[in-house]
């Protein structure tokens, strides 16, 4: 993985950690930073093919958490405080497409198989076994994290764009009567 996707990816991840904080404990903790992790990682490549992608990242910036804290209400700090300026790091499409993986396992490993296509390769992720084939232990340490209720108002940001990106067919449901 370029150098130039780790802090999108670094902040990306503690972004939804912050947003959808895991069950308590340090085992729980260190599970939902690998589903978080193995997700902005993917989504990361994803976003950012190409070498060239990756450097025009590094050169204008990902854009910030600013519209992702208002979507989901949180009272985000100044980005003039040091102990925030990750927070300048966070990418709203990473972490749109993160969320949407984290929330369908299946749609997760369809990602994963199409880093194939990218600059990055395959193996640029390792074994994101706890995001492509969650344990129930995995779910028990992010509820949060892994709900697609709760991932969906930012899922729903760039689900579309990620669906066409993969070829997948958004889940169809059924229509509401009356």
């Amino acid at each position: 993985m370029p150098t130039a996707l780790s802090p999108v990816i670094a902040a990306s991840a503690r972004w939804l950690l912050a947003a959808f904080p895991p069950a308590t404990g340090p085992l729980n903790q260190a599970l939902a930073e690998a589903q978080a992790g193995h997700a902005a990682t993917i989504a990361a490549a994803l976003r950012y093919p190409t070498a060239l992608d990756a450097e025009l990242l590094d050169l204008l910036g990902p854009g910030g958490s600013g519209r992702l804290d208002f979507v989901t209400g949180a009272d985000a700090p100044p980005l003039t405080d040091a102990t925030h300026a990750w927070r300048t790091q966070v990418d709203e499409t990473v972490v749109s497409w993160a969320a949407c993986l984290l929330a369908d396992a299946d749609l997760a490993a369809l990602a994963a198989a199409c880093l194939a296509a990218t600059h990055h390769g395959p193996d640029s992720v390792g074994d994101a076994r706890r995001l492509t084939i969650p344990s129930p232990r995995d779910h028990r340490a992010a509820p949060l994290l892994r709900h697609p209720d709760f991932l969906g108002p930012i899922a729903d940001l760039h689900r579309e764009t990620l669906l066409g990106l993969l070829g997948a067919a958004p889940a169809v449901t059924a229509p509401e009567p009356g």
